[in-house]
């Protein structure tokens, strides 16, 4: 570990929001993945572009993390620095019939302000388990709804540190993806547009939805939620289910049993056994389907050939 780099970070952020060689498995969904060199939590975008403009200095890879879902770390974890965007940067706001949000607010949480607004438009995101920044990025859906249908501009810092608004007509917004997600931008926050709506109306669809995900998602397991892509005219889950490979297990990493879509880490996984087991779930799929698994969730560190898993 480089003191001098710990001590810029320390004097631009106070000791309190810098660690080292920080376990990245207690800051995902998933459990799993080894240590980051430098583990950073800073509160505001003028000590986001300090944090960035030090690792260009210093010639240091950075990650930007919100609460670690969707996402696999490797077991030899992190040579860079990891930005954490959540419980320090997660600022919520509602005005009239707007919600300003930072980028590490919770979508739960901004759910819940907009239930308590009596603003409809944002029940679907209530359980999808991730930060603002990372919903915009992937453009994040659930149950009929996708982030795109709610944006009204979004604030990013692009890689040379200057700030731009885009209204929601230039963010090119599809399938998992976006412009922020292309153009490699970093979310600071948006601003999100919904319509009055009758409060008891919201509460009631929200519960719905809970107990929808409840019956039918492993929530009681450690996952990265749901681990392949949909392909186009198919449902993941259910190809790997009528591929006969609900409860198929490598390691500690097992194909979820109430739900196909989910590997969960069911005993110590590692993230080799969770490589491992999606690589053999893309295998039997395309041997008996002729359909190309390809993955969802994003893959941190050195993870080598990855068993031949495709990890674009």
């Amino acid at each position: 570990m480089n003191q001098k780099v710990i001590e810029k970070f320390n004097n631009l952020l106070g000791e309190e929001k810098v660690k080292a060689d920080e376990p990245m498995k207690r800051h995902t969904t998933f459990r799993i993945g080894g240590p980051a060199d430098y583990f950073l939590m800073p509160s505001s975008p003028k000590e986001v572009k300090g944090i960035i403009e030090i690792c260009k200095e210093e010639s240091l890879p950075y990650f930007i993390l919100g609460n670690g879902s969707n996402l696999l770390v490797s077991d030899e974890g992190y040579r860079g620095v990891i930005i954490q965007l959540y419980r320090n940067y997660g600022d919520i706001s509602v005005e009239g019939n707007v919600i300003r949000a930072n980028a590490g607010a919770l979508l739960s949480q901004i759910a819940s302000a907009a239930k308590n607004a009596s603003l409809t438009g944002f029940e679907f995101a209530g359980g999808i388990p991730g930060t603002l920044g990372g919903a915009v990025v992937m453009n994040a859906g659930a149950y009929g709804g996708e982030m795109k249908d709610v944006l009204k501009e979004v604030t990013v810092m692009t890689g040379n540190g200057e700030i731009l608004t885009l209204p929601a007509e230039k963010l090119e917004m599809g399938y998992r993806t976006s412009v922020v997600k292309t153009n490699g931008y970093l979310v600071l926050g948006a601003v999100i547009e919904l319509e009055k709506g009758d409060q008891e109306a919201i509460k009631t669809r929200m519960k719905e939805l809970t107990e929808q995900r409840v019956g039918k998602q492993p929530l009681e397991f450690p996952s990265a939620g749901s681990t392949f892509k949909r392909p186009e005219g198919y449902f993941a889950g259910k190809l790997i289910m009528d591929a006969g490979l609900r409860g198929y297990q490598t390691g500690g990493a097992q194909v979820a049993e109430k739900h196909c879509g989910f590997v969960i880490n069911k005993d110590n996984a590692t993230a080799a056994d969770v490589c491992r087991l999606m690589k053999d779930v893309q295998d039997k799929v395309k041997e008996q389907f002729g359909v190309t698994l390809e993955p969802e969730v994003k893959f941190l560190g050195n993870f080598g050939d990855a068993f031949g898993l495709n990890i674009k």
